[in-house]
């Protein structure tokens, strides 16, 4: 997380016009970052588990292929909605007049994230921890 986020506080576009932070192989850069962040899979399965909750007395086996593929298709929806708002040319011409503000924040954000990991994380490396 430092690494990205020190990367985004200090980026600098390649040439005039370009912009401040290229992402080569965006696809395959989104799918390893997605595999392997380790909150992910557990916030997502806190999150599903609370949407069915309500309904786990109509869970069964037998219901399961449309649970799947209800779940399926409202993820392609969202997904759909996320990529009409961040294609809008609303949101790309704010992006590209506030696009060096946007990365610098986010690079601090990630650097403030991999320092609150460190912090929290450092207890238990040392063996400082209180039983």
């Amino acid at each position: 997380l430092a690494w990205i986020g020190w990367n985004a506080v200090r980026a600098k576009p390649k040439g005039e016009g370009q912009a401040l932070m290229v992402v080569e192989r965006p696809f395959r850069r989104g799918l390893i970052f997605g595999v392997t962040n380790p909150k992910g899979y557990p916030v997502a399965l806190a999150t599903f588990t609370a949407l069915v909750a309500g309904s786990a007395s109509a869970l069964q086996f037998h219901t399961l292929p449309l649970l799947l593929a209800v779940s399926f298709l409202g993820f392609i929806v969202a997904d759909m909605i996320l990529v009409t708002i961040i294609g809008a040319g609303t949101v790309r011409r704010f992006y590209r007049s506030h696009e060096r503000l946007i990365v610098r924040c986010s690079g601090v954000l990630f650097m403030g994230f991999a320092v609150q990991a460190l912090w929290h994380a450092t207890p238990g490396l040392l063996g400082w921890r209180k039983a």
